[in-house]
């Protein structure tokens, strides 16, 4: 049976709005209080099943002779390749079922595989290998010339023609729940004759996807948009903590630097690609034609709802501040791929690319605080009566996405961080 068939249904009981049916299964990794070894696992309902434990049971073999799931990142599995991804899948799926009772009639078994989620800690779920953000919405390119380039000519030249990206840092991705230091930067106002060093002042948000590579290529060796597609593991949230401030200073020539660097959050579930399938949409009309090397074949984008919640230090709970949807991307995460190997760049598994801040034709789905208080002339008024143009100390920024289904939904779960104070500056 097709692991995305509708129809399927779990032995674990599993709300229709839990982001986690068994049509999903997403991987992740795992620590308990009883053990506390990282290891890997899937989510369904409101349980994790330890899959090194399936593993170590007979019951799940990613390939003959192989270890991949007593591990701390789910690496060691992506390097199988996409046929042992998609037969796991397949018989992860099987064992879940309501009517296989290998694993649901084993109580002993099921003690030792199943622990509720609210007992589970998660982890960064990969080894992050390299890190690159992309900048692929129009409509937030769009937005953000509007604001500080060319009203008339807000598009710079190549953006319709490149896939636009910087390198950013693998050191500093962390997995949903960690908090945020403010980051110390050198600042310049307009207003300032000078540069002066502290604390970020304008620190926003962006609502991104992120994909990890499963397969690598040889350096020299660009990939092809089959290859591409293929090398692409699975989903994860996104965020791309940036500091405008700090951004705006150091910028010119070469782009992003500190403004990027000091933290990404990230979800602690990834969605395996063929999770997504049934969600498969076209994207954007691409006008001109892309270069032959990154025209696509079919459809590349996915239609996953997103929304961003951000709760301050007088709120019971996060109040949404912006919907939207990842079906809105301009270049897809294949054209992305291939034209980040196109150099003869060796891309690595467990590599982490972000889409770009994703933004929607509407207002209330801009995908960053940025956009949302046009640069601070337009505050956001809060349930609470507070007011926001970009984040303040203490408060928590959470970040959904799931993609619907005909009675369930194949999600993420949450990327969120808690702002916390600038760090002092030693001496």
């Amino acid at each position: 049976m097709n692991p995305n068939d509708p129809a399927l249904r779990s032995f674990i009981d599993v709300a229709p709005e839990s982001d986690f049916p068994i049509q999903n299964l997403p991987l992740g990794v795992i620590s308990t209080a009883a053990n506390p070894t990282k290891r890997v696992a899937t989510a369904i309902g409101e349980f994790a099943v330890d899959l090194a434990v399936l593993e170590e049971a007979g019951l799940l073999v990613a390939a003959p002779g192989a270890r991949v799931f007593n591990q701390p990142s789910i690496n060691a599995f992506m390097a199988l390749g996409a046929k042992a991804w998609s037969q796991t899948r397949a018989a992860l799926s099987a064992l879940l079922r309501h009517d296989n009772p290998r694993l649901r009639d084993d109580v002993t078994l099921r003690a030792r595989a199943l622990t509720p989620l609210k007992e589970a800690r998660l982890h960064l779920p990969a080894a992050i290998s390299g890190y690159t953000d992309f900048y692929s919405s129009k409509e937030h390119a769009t937005n953000v010339g509007v604001m500080f380039r060319d009203k008339t000519n807000p598009l710079l030249p190549n953006w319709l023609h490149i896939p636009i990206g910087y390198n950013g840092r693998a050191s500093t991705v962390v997995v949903d729940g960690t908090p945020i230091h403010r980051p110390l930067g050198q600042l310049k106002p307009p207003t300032a004759e000078l540069p002066s060093m502290g604390a970020c002042k304008r620190l926003d948000f962006e609502l991104e996807m992120g994909f990890l590579v499963g397969a690598p290529n040889a350096m020299g060796a660009p990939m092809s948009m089959q290859e591409a597609e293929e090398a692409i593991f699975g989903f994860v949230l996104l965020n791309d903590w940036s500091a405008r401030d700090i951004q705006q200073w150091e910028y010119v020539p070469l782009g992003p630097f500190q403004a990027k660097v000091f933290a990404t959050t990230i979800s602690p579930w990834v969605v395996m690609r063929e999770a997504l399938e049934p969600f498969r949409i076209a994207g954007p009309q691409q006008e001109p034609e892309p270069l032959p090397y990154l025209r696509m074949p079919g459809p590349q984008n996915y239609d996953l709802n997103l929304e961003v919640g951000l709760q301050t230090g007088k709120m019971d709970k996060a109040e949404t501040i912006s919907r939207t949807n990842f079906k809105y991307m301009y270049w897809s995460s294949p054209q992305q791929l291939v034209h980040h190997a196109l150099c003869g760049c060796a891309m690595n598994v467990g590599d982490l690319l972000g889409s770009g801040t994703i933004s929607g034709p509407e207002k209330e789905q801009r995908g960053s605080l940025l956009e949302l208080s046009w640069g601070g002339a337009e505050p956001l008024t809060l349930s609470s009566g507070e007011t926001r143009t970009f984040l303040e100390d203490g408060d928590t920024l959470v970040m959904r996405g799931w993609a619907q289904g005909k009675g369930y939904r194949v999600g993420f779960g949450a990327a969120a961080g808690k702002i916390l104070p600038a760090p002092k500056f030693p001496g």
